[in-house]
């Protein structure tokens, strides 16, 4: 199982310089779907890199919550009259916050990288169709992120 992923970016230049490169998302997106075990055999998904206003945009119209946040993530929706063959292998989108990601990984003391990594894994799992709601289903997210983590050689984001 693995995924072909498009990274976007929708920043200024001078702050795409301090981005993980295409190399690495694709790394973390293809772990987390191969500790998931689920998904279509050869998926594909999009990470765009966004600045505050468009992800505060995003937050607000979507989750009808004020304020950045660090990730969201939209699961694809087939429009009507697509085959279901085509629709298959499409995940969705994730929608990084590159300034929040750094912001929140100096404030809790991680690397960055570190943190751009748990980001990544975090969406593509919800893409998946885990999810933190309810502490039932935040253990069982939070128990795989920390394993798919583990296993790229990132501490436990959690602690």
């Amino acid at each position: 199982m693995s995924v072909q992923v498009d990274v976007q970016l929708a920043l200024a230049a001078a702050d795409a310089g301090r981005l993980p490169g295409t190399d690495a998302i694709q790394a973390w997106a293809n772990a987390a779907v191969k500790a998931a075990g689920s998904g279509p055999e050869n998926g594909q998904l999009s990470v765009r890199i966004v600045d505050v206003a468009e992800i505060t945009e995003l937050n607000t119209l979507y989750r009808q919550k004020s304020g950045p946040t660090n990730v969201l993530s939209f699961p694809f929706e087939a429009p009507p009259g697509l085959p279901a063959a085509a629709a298959e292998s499409m995940l969705g989108d994730v929608v990084v916050c590159a300034a929040v990601v750094e912001q929140e990984a100096e404030a809790q003391g991680k690397p960055v990288q570190a943190h751009w990594a748990h980001m990544i894994v975090h969406g593509v799992l919800h893409l998946l169709g885990y999810d933190h709601i309810k502490d039932a289903e935040a253990e069982v997210m939070e128990a795989l992120e920390i394993k798919v983590l583990a296993a790229l050689g990132y501490a436990d984001p959690y602690h």
